[in-house]
């Protein structure tokens, strides 16, 4: 069999991920309009020939007319592609793509992979020398060690702009920042404790180099590499790494782990015994960091050694030492005072920048993530979780200052605090969205019911659901179907919980329930026990009446209003709310909660008001200051018109209700939007632009949801329920699997829930 027919699931959703259109993870996107011929004339000719002056006569004025200040190319030659080895540098497109995905996904930064065909370390630094100061940064990726370190040294000295080889100092910044606050929590000084490194590749080394600046002693220091401990005496050292060797007469990792304080591994799965643990100093500090088999496990660990603080580079365990936290921050701060380099105090500025946020008081979302409930700071939470929303606007200020005071930077930040909040506003919001929610119910372990659990599909979302730790899947499908179907989808038949309606031992208790409730409503026993036996949102619904789920996802196989229909013969409306269809659209940095989208067609003036406070409080739940506007063809009474009635009329029962948040109304869509309208209206009680958008009937919701998502390019996540007096989601015909998996995150999450 060949390896493409042995590949997993996971590998086959990975496949499908980058060559669905278009192909890969990047594109190319103008920031400036490209409409008319003014359009074009401004941004190249005849317009363009006034900012290739301005740069003539100013070199540095590139950064204010052009995208470099915001660009970094990450550039590889494919000698070191992850754990694979050399694999050249087409093999290394995807990962360099992934690369820029993540810089811009973290810090807004406009990265460009670039492979170059080039292992020679001087044909490959005359290469990137020739297009460097294109970019504002260059990012240097899996090259192998030693090549990688003089790469890196020539660049440094010919090029303005920073030069920073991730692989060597973006573990070892992380890895310092864990191992101050290690220190911190066992009561030592850097300058006393005595450090085991197990790996002498080009991380281990930065990171060596790293702790050294921050004070740990070079005698107290032992390198361990494939030959054992790297000493004096040894003639088989290239330059880097002889600048370390000490005399000793430790030849062994065994003798090395003795009364050490700190084991730093970034070698291979495995070689690092219990019994070298064990006979490590008190506290002993372990950052077993080989990916995706640590030096040894945590659990091996704390078999034998209840007083270690443990340290990972995988994300199921605690203390994940994730280059994430260091290269986007650190390249954004310096891109931001246009620095010439990355220099020793401003790796040791963001290292000390993650340590100090993981000692702050850790937000309720970052906390929910976490599996053990909540967060502080402590032997399981020394370094900040990858995503903690904080990041962006608490590592790069760090950076820069140190960038500015170390003298490399071109400009100097003018007012430092609005600096961090601007940062804030970068992320893009639909991330920053879905990261609250599955941060939110990460670690909960809700039960969420996948009622069509045949569906494969369904299946896969599901799967996914459990095993990212966002709760607990039950999928409701005969048992024979739904497992021949993990087995052909590659899924282990064993982790998901399944229950068959009809031979399920609440099925009795459902059925007279649901008599009792239907009796009246013209059905018959007969009727209520086939729809408890073979109508799965039924019987899936009858679980959360019971209390025997949390929440509900279903209605891929079935139409919205049919599959609310089945539903609502089991659940009613919240006590004093409305079920109401909401979509969130986030485009341009913007957020808009749109209601009703999908329930009431032609809601009077009290169903309006109703759909307004159960939008604005899912808005408040979604993370936002909710600010309500009744849409209408008419603003203010103008022009006057009959369907305007019961928009104003609806205004005036939330003033009579006293309700906390912002609205106004009736307002033009346009209107609503714009967040100086003050400047005409200024009487409106909205204080900056809308975001709850109530519109006047299902109709326009939907027309308006759709025509924001195809042609004004906006991210809108549709169909969202709330309301019930159970958390129900309702998936559209045919949804990807990412899809439903966000519905049953969002089912946990429970817009409609009060605290």
């Amino acid at each position: 069999m060949s390896e493409i027919e042995r590949l997993s699931q996971t590998d086959e959703d990975a496949l499908a991920l980058h060559r669905a259109e278009p192909a890969g993870k990047i594109a190319l996107k103008a920031t400036k309009p490209m409409a008319t011929q003014r359009d074009l004339a401004l941004a190249y000719s005849p317009g363009v020939a006034a900012p290739v002056r301005a740069i003539a006569a100013d070199p540095d004025a590139v950064y204010d007319y052009t995208s470099k200040g915001n660009t970094v190319a990450v550039v590889s030659n494919g000698t070191a592609i992850l754990g694979l080895g050399d694999l050249g540098p087409a093999a290394s497109k995807p990962v360099m793509e992934g690369k820029a995905v993540l810089f811009k996904r973290f810090a807004d930064i406009d990265a460009f992979d670039l492979e170059i065909a080039y292992t020679d370390p001087d044909r490959f630094v005359d290469c990137v020398a020739g297009f460097g100061d294109t970019f504002g940064g260059i990012n240097l990726e899996d090259i192998k060690s030693p090549e990688c370190f003089e790469i890196e040294t020539r660049l440094r000295e010919q090029l303005d702009i920073p030069v920073f080889h991730d692989d060597q100092h973006g573990t070892a910044i992380i890895a310092a920042a864990g191992l101050m606050n290690a220190c911190h929590l066992t009561g030592r000084k850097l300058e006393e404790v005595r450090v085991v490194l197990v790996g002498a590749g080009a991380a281990g080394l930065s990171v060596l180099e790293l702790i050294k600046s921050l004070g740990v002693q070079d005698d107290n220091v032992t390198i361990i590499d494939l030959k054992g401990v790297v000493h004096a005496d040894r003639n088989d050292l290239h330059d880097k790494l002889r600048r370390h060797a000490r005399k000793t007469h430790l030849r062994t990792l065994d003798e090395a782990m003795a009364d050490a304080h700190v084991m730093l591994g970034l070698s291979a799965g495995g070689i690092v015994t219990p019994a070298m643990v064990k006979s490590m100093a008190a506290d002993p500090v372990i950052f077993a960091m080989a990916n995706p088999t640590p030096e040894i496990m945590p659990d091996a660990v704390k078999a034998v050694r209840s007083d270690a603080i443990i340290a990972t580079g995988r994300s199921d365990f605690p203390n994940q030492v994730n280059n994430v936290l260091g290269f986007p921050y650190i390249f954004r701060g310096a891109l931001d005072v246009r620095a010439k380099t990355i220099n020793e105090e401003m790796k040791l500025a963001a290292a000390h920048a993650l340590a100090d946020l993981a000692r702050q008081d850790v937000p309720d979302e970052v906390a929910a993530a976490n599996k053990s409930g909540a967060l502080k700071f402590g032997r399981d939470y020394i370094i900040p979780s990858p995503f903690d929303p904080r990041l962006i606007s608490f590592v790069p200020p760090y950076v820069a200052r140190a960038a500015v005071d170390s003298g490399v930077a071109r400009i100097a930040l003018k007012d430092p605090q609005d600096y961090g909040r601007r940062l804030a506003r970068r992320l893009d919001p639909t991330a920053a969205l879905q990261q609250r929610v599955t941060a939110s119910i990460r670690g909960t372990g809700k039960r969420i019911v996948f009622a069509e659990g045949e569906e494969p599909s369904v299946i896969r979302a599901a799967h996914a659901f459990q095993s990212q730790g966002l709760g607990q899947a039950v999928l409701v499908a005969r048992d024979d179907i739904a497992r021949r179907n993990m087995r052909e989808l590659g899924l282990p038949e064993d982790e998901l919980d399944i229950c068959n309606a009809r031979l399920s031992d609440r099925n009795a208790d459902y059925a007279d329930w649901l008599y009792d409730r239907l009796q009246r409503r013209g059905y018959l026993r007969r009727d209520v026990q086939r729809l408890v036996n073979n109508d799965r949102n039924v019987f899936s619904a009858c679980m959360l009446k019971f209390g025997d789920a949390d929440g509900m996802v279903t209605g891929v196989t079935r139409h919205f209003t049919n599959t609310l229909s089945d539903i609502r013969l089991v659940l009613d409306a919240a006590p004093g709310g409305r079920i109401i269809g909401l979509s969130v659209a986030l485009a341009k940095g913007r957020t808009l909660v749109i209601a009703d989208t999908n329930v009431t067609e032609f809601p009077d003036a009290e169903g309006l008001a109703e759909i307004a406070e159960g939008a604005a409080h899912a808005a408040s739940r979604l993370g936002l200051s909710p600010r309500v506007a009744f849409l209408s063809y008419s603003t203010f009474g103008n022009p006057p018109g009959e369907r305007t009635a019961k928009v104003q009329r609806a205004v005036e029962i939330l003033t009579e209700r006293g309700v906390t948040f912002e609205y106004e109304g009736e307002l033009a869509a346009d209107i609503a939007l714009n967040p100086d309208h003050h400047e005409v209206y200024p009487f409106s009680r909205l204080t900056d632009a809308a975001n709850v958008l109530v519109m006047p009937a299902v109709h326009s919701a939907s027309i308006a949801t759709r025509l924001l998502k195809s042609a004004g390019g906006a991210t809108v996540i549709e169909g969202l329920l709330i309301g019930l007096e159970k958390s129900v989601q309702i998936a559209r015909v045919g949804s990807p699997v990412s899809d439903i998996v966000n519905l049953a995150g969002m089912a946990s999450f429970d817009l409609s829930q009060r605290s």
